[in-house]
């Protein structure tokens, strides 16, 4: 499923507790909740709580040790989220 279709199909808060996975595989947490631009009330970010066996020096992160993902980096929703994220 494409973003643009995601964002007309799901509410935000049928993303909260979701997994995170990267295309190749690798769990990178649960989603915790969303920054939203102010100015275009677009969303910016997706914040996720790690997984333990992420390193978490890799991926920016919030005060409370969230990764901080963009959102314009979801690529598809079913039972877990996938990200397209480059390291």
């Amino acid at each position: 499923m494409a973003l643009g279709a995601l964002a007309m199909r799901k509410f935000l808060t049928e993303l909260r507790g979701k997994t995170v996975m990267t295309g190749d595989g690798q769990i990178l947490g649960m989603i915790d909740n969303f920054v939203v631009d102010t100015l275009t009330g677009g969303i910016a970010h997706v914040l996720v709580t790690p997984s333990e066996d992420v390193e978490q020096r890799l991926f920016q992160s919030d005060a409370s040790g969230r990764l901080v993902l963009p959102f314009k980096s979801m690529r598809a929703v079913k039972d877990v989220v996938v990200m397209d994220i480059g390291k």
